[in-house]
């Protein structure tokens, strides 16, 4: 289904759906700018149902266990104070930046979103982001998208229906190059959340002129020097089967303070069980895959002829590398372990630097400074305690960026 102007219409009206948008959008930018005031209140009353159960039947049908708990994590962060705070931080305020007496801050104009497929609500939540700051947004949803962003979009117009001609949805497969053309061609900005090749294409379709805002795909790790807490190392093996490697924060290794593969190895057999305990319980699906995975990297590995040593447990595995290079896990609760001295943290994460996001960090609290500025001067954008590693925090930036002022232009206002 395609939302536009707060209508839900089938996929078969693209054509017909494209064929106006220029003149609605035309429309729309000649008339008042959206304030933000708007959309918080949106929020806000949307929240409200939420409280009052009116939205029971709408979330079971995307219920996982999961998807619950991230709602619960993001709610408060939409909360108005939550928004007002954001704003305060990032624009000034409601009314937005004004660094000169002269300046003033408007609406890039138009978005298009491509938002990445691998957290539900995440095109809802980039359009969001478009809304506070004025804009009108276009968002093209992932392959396999849930559903929910959809729903989640049409409940805010419905809500507030003023939001409604600053928001359009487009189930857009990315093959169909001619229809995104058409969305690019219209778009004063394009906001993309894919990785590496998503980009490449984005960069092609872009017209001059058009502001192309990159969320590109980042990489995360845990790093443990010293003897770690059972406790911590719980809350680290906990992170990595509930993302399964999948997000920009998820721990994709871990890298510990040694040079010594002795350490690393008796790292993993005390890991591991921890490991296996936190994989207890999952769906039969994710179990599955994590086997999968497991074996597949295995025989990869044994075709290579890899040092590399693996140390396989039930749903999850360990593998010990001698490289210090930081790269992708084979997902789904199979994760490496390599061996990083402090010494050398710069040195190693140099080649990543521009692609970094989080690090999980366990250490003794007299290290924590000297380690946590250590990661920061090596590139790591969000630095926290390994439970933590994907959950969102009040102001956070976005891969070291306040993403709201990217959204803005500055015009400069000068008296005759």
């Amino acid at each position: 289904m395609i939302l536009a102007n707060g209508i839900l219409r089938p996929d078969e009206d693209l054509p017909q759906v494209l064929a106006g948008l220029e003149e609605e959008l035309l429309t729309t930018l000649a008339g008042p700018i959206l304030e933000a005031r708007t959309v918080i209140g949106a929020c806000a009353r949307l929240l409200d149902r939420l409280d009052r159960g009116e939205l029971d039947a709408l979330i079971a049908q995307y219920a996982t266990p999961q998807l619950l708990a991230e709602l619960e994590e993001y709610r408060r962060f939409l909360r108005p104070e939550a928004l007002e705070a954001r704003l305060a931080l990032e624009l000034g305020g409601l009314d937005g930046p004004r660094p000169f007496g002269r300046t003033e801050a408007y609406p890039l104009g138009v978005l298009l979103h491509v938002a990445a497929g691998n957290l539900d609500g995440l095109p809802a939540y980039t359009a969001l982001e478009g809304l506070l700051t004025g804009n009108l947004n276009l968002v093209k949803l992932p392959s396999g998208d849930s559903g929910l962003s959809l729903a989640l979009a049409k409940l805010l117009t419905d809500t507030e229906p003023r939001l409604a001609p600053y928001l359009y949805v487009f189930p857009i497969p990315s093959s169909d190059r001619a229809s995104l053309e058409a969305l690019a061609r219209l778009a004063d900005g394009i906001v993309t959340w894919g990785g590496d090749e998503a980009i490449t294409a984005l960069r092609a379709l872009a017209p001059p002129g058009c502001r192309l805002i990159e969320w590109g795909h980042r990489l995360s790790f845990a790093y443990l020097s010293g003897e770690a807490s059972e406790a911590d190392l719980t809350d680290l093996a906990r992170h990595i089967l509930a993302t399964n490697g999948l997000l920009c924060s998820s721990c994709q290794g871990i890298y510990v303070d040694t040079d010594q593969m002795e350490d690393l190895e008796r790292f993993a057999r005390r890991f591991l069980p921890i490991l296996e305990r936190a994989s207890r319980g999952r769906p039969p699906g994710q179990a599955a895959l994590s086997t999968l995975h497991g074996w597949e990297h295995r025989l990869e590995l044994a075709a290579d002829g890899s040092p590399d040593r693996v140390f396989p447990g039930r749903g999850c595995s360990l593998t010990v590398c001698p490289g210090r290079a930081l790269e992708l896990s084979p997902l789904y609760g199979n994760v490496w372990v390599k061996a990083l001295p402090r010494r050398e943290l710069v040195r190693a994460l140099g080649p990543c630097r521009g692609r970094l996001q989080t690090a999980g960090l366990l250490c003794p609290p007299a290290e924590r400074a000297e380690l946590t500025a250590l990661l920061a001067r090596a590139g790591v954008n969000r630095i926290t305690a390994p439970g933590r590693m994907s959950a969102p925090l009040p102001g956070e930036a976005h891969d070291g960026e306040y993403p709201l002022r990217r959204y803005l232009r500055a015009v400069d206002i000068a008296d005759r």
